[in-house]
């Protein structure tokens, strides 16, 4: 399903001479590509499932953060521009994330239906939330909620 549509999308910006579109979405297919080609070597000749592309694509997101951060600090505007475009455009493929007041109630709601009332239940706590809401949530700053909350 994500894998089409990331095809899907490179000939739409092939088609709109969209440069920084084809740039990324082709960086994406190669760093798809190579988790393939590694869990071929795992016997799993599918390639990686929509879940891990989801994780590769974050993963993706959060590299080009910390490079818009050490542009920045570096007085490189133009290159912390390039990065943030390419955010832009990995973001289209990514499932929608929860708004800091949504991750609130979903931490508030864990913490509530494990009955955690200290510290040593965050690991219980975070567990649960990564079961539910994988790929949806920014799970730093469930965790600062979370430890707000049992701390």
């Amino acid at each position: 399903m994500l894998r089409s549509q990331l095809t899907d999308a490179l000939k739409k910006a092939v088609l709109a001479k969209d440069a920084c579109s084809v740039t990324t979405v082709r960086l994406i297919l190669a760093a798809l590509k190579e988790r393939d080609i590694a869990a071929r070597g795992e016997g799993n000749t599918d390639g990686i499932s929509d879940d891990d592309i989801v994780i590769l694509l974050q993963a993706m997101v959060k590299q080009r953060r910390e490079s818009i951060e050490m542009y920045t600090k570096g007085n490189r505007p133009e290159l912390a521009e390039q990065e943030a475009s390419e955010i832009a455009v990995i973001e289209t493929f990514l499932p929608k994330q929860l708004s800091d007041e949504e991750i609130e109630d979903a931490v508030r709601g864990a913490v509530s239906d494990l009955g955690a009332t200290c510290l040593k239940d965050m690991g219980r706590t975070m567990a649960v939330l990564r079961e539910q809401y994988s790929g949806t949530m920014d799970f730093g700053k469930a965790g600062g909620v979370a430890k707000k909350l049992l701390g």
